[in-house]
């Protein structure tokens, strides 16, 4: 997993050889965005998770591993973790460390379409938040 904090204008990477070893993609904490840290982690690896990039039984960093590399403290990424647990998404046990529970990932179909829509957002230039906006609202007039 590659971990980056963004901070400052610029992008620090720091890479934990656990982490490292998954080769899993990207986690990054950004100090301007109105989301908290935890928040922030939690719904990263919530996306990794139920996009397949970390698969079923996948070990995650340890809490002060991530924590070290995200230059946060290891309270924010307990709170994430203790989350994505309540939420199913995880188990933590003291000799297995945390991992990935099976069956999490969502339907293929469901992440096909998020790239197709993820695609036309970039090339109309919108940004991440701007996506997730329009998400939202077309989430909310399929409500009905």
């Amino acid at each position: 997993m590659a971990i980056a904090h963004e901070g400052r204008g610029s992008l620090e990477p720091a890479i934990s050889p656990s982490a490292g070893q998954l080769g899993i993609g990207t986690v990054a904490v950004d100090p301007a965005s109105p989301t908290g840290p935890a928040e922030q982690v939690r719904s990263q690896l919530t996306a990794l998770i139920q996009s397949g990039v970390l698969p079923a039984n996948a070990k995650l960093p340890t809490v002060r591993q991530l924590a070290g590399d995200l230059r946060l403290a290891a309270g924010t990424v307990a709170k994430a973790y203790k989350e994505l647990e309540s939420a199913g998404l995880v188990r933590t046990g003291r000799a297995a460390g945390t991992r990935v529970n099976p069956g999490r990932g969502l339907a293929e179909p469901a992440l096909a379409e998020a790239q197709v829509f993820a695609r036309a957002a970039r090339t109309a230039g919108l940004s991440l938040e701007q996506a997730q906006g329009l998400l939202a609202v077309g989430w909310d007039r399929t409500a009905n």
